[in-house]
């Protein structure tokens, strides 16, 4: 055989393992040759033979490599995966382009569809794949939910033509709702996956509703096929019967086990339609989502909707009224890789050493400095918060770092609202808006996490209107912004519609369930033959408790629920405070319905008289509405023992001395002040959150 050809094979073919040759063993016979009437020319004919098969196994193995579009294999190197990214960085025209999403309900399945998509386009090589590949934060993957939207841009081959996949990933709970809604606005098109043994869901119908505002292409996935129980023809039949979509087309699939996800590819390429050719018109791009690198600044992630953009064009932001260059533009596949141009219709990320978090806004338009634009995009609509708290850091030298934080992070989630607020029992902190109570725990959890900082959170509370005598309307969502009651005509909350989906078998108990929360039934119908959805009005104040883990536990997990606000109604609400030795403690005031004022005053008393400790004088705790007292506890006093020294004697002896003691209590009681600590303040504003 030629040097060249064996010196091909060593660099071609995998090192093989070495085996040594026992002692009095022939040559031959150890490599498998006859042992007698076999010629040197013989032994170069079977060698030849096994070379040539070893050549055209591997000229197979690359013939496949090309075929799945980078798929890599145990033993490619680093330049074959280089190869791969400059594969799935190549130009495709703009009709070639499919931009989508995936949405469904929480559980549903969307990111282990991800996962398989990303692994069948051999986006991801498969020692690298893992599961929930897309939820990179530590959060995410403990709790088994998506919370923030992920971009990632596939290749994908179909009849030997190339196609750009765009694939953003959204997150399930109705807390998150935004960011799925900032997700529809930059796509053509959306996977709608339901759980095939579950059927339509509560979100699933919100979900769909924000697709079909946005006029975009649904395609419906059934997915979990695998599972014992699930009856796909029963959920397509719910689906065109409550959703209103054909589902003739509805493709079968299981994301576990990797059944449909070709003929889930196929439909997006068939049956999405590429974005608009507008790459002569002058630069537009819109701006989803963002994030603080400590390095390298604000990191946009962008929509090109018109004209095309380079690196290194000097780039304007039209709502900021900001210049920048463009140091770095690039595509996440999913991780990012550098381009030098993007134009309409493409996905892609820019860093321009942006040090401002409020340059660059999700929702802003980006265009260029010497050719700009007309008009700005329409953007998103502002979030409208639902649920309020106050964060105060514990150490009053952390204030200043809290603040940096909330900045930054609602550089990554645009639903967070905040503003300063001063308190008498935990000083200098911030009042926050969330749209949810699960929105609330993620972001309390991500800035104890990310940046390093311990918290104490206040009781959720919600936005009061308040109608003043002399016309004017106050909002207020802390008790202390209250008007005085001589003040004020009336109080306004909050009230959502809430509908809830439910087996026919848990619709009593959930019944009872909003009747108790002061809820007002408005209809029920069977949407199948075993599932009822409930609609109900009820106040906001009422569903941020443990609305949700009751309805959750009274189902044995079976409901599900999607709310919306319907306005402000008139109700009796009062103010309770709470008096501590005469003295109101602004902290701990909340606003309540006359109805469960007893049973909130009752328990914060009866919690305070465990907590506060003992002091020299006896402490009354009130709960008050107004001048009026509806519960009240004692803390008996610290006493010394002055009959100790009276070993016998007149009874007028020891009634003198009682008499001073109870002078002296008295001169200390009026001139005292009571301390509560800090652990009293934490562990009744968790009661406040059982309780209210």
């Amino acid at each position: 055989m030629a040097a060249a050809e064996l010196c091909w094979l060593s660099t071609a073919l995998p090192p093989k393992p070495q085996h040594h040759r026992p002692p009095n063993v022939d040559f031959k016979s150890f490599c498998g040759l006859p042992l007698a009437h076999t010629s040197s020319n013989q032994s170069r004919t079977v060698l030849s033979t096994r070379f040539e098969s070893a050549r055209a196994r591997h000229r197979r193995s690359s013939l496949v490599y090309c075929q799945t579009a980078g798929t890599l294999s145990k033993n490619s190197s680093d330049s074959d995966s280089a190869a791969v990214g400059q594969r799935r960085l190549s130009k495709v025209p703009i009709s070639n382009i499919r931009n989508f999403c995936i949405i469904a309900h929480i559980d549903h399945g969307k990111s282990t569809l991800a996962d398989k998509l990303l692994q069948l386009t051999g986006t991801v090589p498969k020692r690298e794949m893992k599961e929930q590949f897309l939820d990179n934060m530590d959060l995410e993957r403990e709790r088994g939910i998506t919370i923030k939207l992920q971009a990632a841009r596939m290749r994908y081959v179909l009849d030997n033509e190339p196609y750009c996949l765009n694939l953003i990933d959204t997150p399930g709970h109705v807390d998150f709702s935004y960011e799925v809604s900032r997700s529809l606005a930059a796509c053509e098109g959306a996977l709608l996956v339901v759980d095939a043994s579950q059927g339509v869901e509560a979100q699933t119908l919100a979900n769909v509703y924000l697709a079909l505002e946005n006029n975009l292409e649904i395609i419906p996935v059934l997915n979990k096929i695998d599972l014992p129980g699930a009856e796909p023809n029963r959920v397509a039949q719910e689906i065109e019967e409550i959703v209103g979509l054909d589902c003739t087309d509805a493709i079968h699939c299981s994301a576990k086990e990797g059944i449909g996800i070709a003929e889930i590819l196929n439909a997006i390429v068939k049956r999405i339609p590429p974005p608009k050719d507008t790459a002569e018109k002058p630069l537009r791009a819109l701006i989803f989502d963002s994030y603080y690198d400590p390095y390298r600044g604000v990191i946009v992630y962008f929509r090109v909707i018109d004209g095309t953009i380079k690196k290194g064009d000097q780039i304007f932001f039209m709502a900021s009224r900001k210049e920048y260059y463009a140091d770095e533009i690039g595509v996440l596949s999913p991780n990012q890789l550098q381009v030098e141009e993007l134009y309409a219709g493409e996905v892609g990320y820019l860093s321009a050493s942006i040090r401002s978090v409020a340059d660059a806004r999700v929702g802003d338009t980006i265009t260029h400095s010497g050719r700009r634009a007309e008009n700005s995009l329409p953007g998103y609509e502002e979030a409208t918060p639902m649920v309020f708290c106050g964060l105060f850091p514990i150490d009053a030298d952390q204030f200043s770092e809290l603040c940096d934080a909330l900045e930054k992070l609602q550089l990554n989630d645009a639903a967070l609202n905040f503003e300063p607020e001063t308190s008498s029992a935990m000083g200098f902190g911030f009042r926050c808006g969330f749209l949810g109570l699960l929105h609330m725990e993620i972001v309390q959890e991500r800035l104890e996490r990310e940046y390093n900082l311990t918290l104490i959170t206040t009781a959720p509370s919600v936005v009061y209107r308040v109608n003043c005598i002399n016309g004017d309307t106050v909002e207020c969502s802390n008790p202390s912004m209250l008007p005085e009651p001589g003040k004020r005509r009336s109080i306004e909350e909050p009230y959502v519609k809430i509908e809830m989906l439910t087996p026919k078998d848990y619709i009593g108990p959930l019944m009872e369930l909003a009747q108790d929360r002061r809820g007002e039934f408005k209809e029920m119908k069977y949407i199948t033959e075993n599932r009822a959805a409930i609609t109900y009005e009820l106040p906001l104040a009422e569903m941020v408790g443990d609305f949700f883990d009751q309805l959750k536990s009274r189902s044995k997990g079976y409901a599900s629920m999607e709310y919306s606000v319907v306005g402000y109604r008139e109700s009796e609400l009062i103010k309770l405070d709470i008096q501590i030795n005469g003295e109101p403690v602004e902290p701990l005031a909340a606003i309540v319905h006359r109805d469960k004022a007893y049973s909130v005053g009752r328990a914060l008393t009866q919690k305070l008289k465990e907590l506060i400790p003992r002091q020299m004088f006896k402490v009354p705790i009130q709960a008050c509405i107004g001048a009026k007292v509806i519960a009240s506890e004692s803390l008996s006093a610290v006493r010394k023992d002055v009959l100790s020294k009276c070993y016998g004697g007149d009874i007028t002896r020891k009634k003198k001395l009682l008499k001073k003691q109870a002078e002296g209590k008295k001169r200390m009681k009026a001139i005292g002040k009571v301390e509560v600590p800090q652990e009293a303040f934490m562990a009744v504003l968790k009661l406040e959150k059982e309780v209210i």
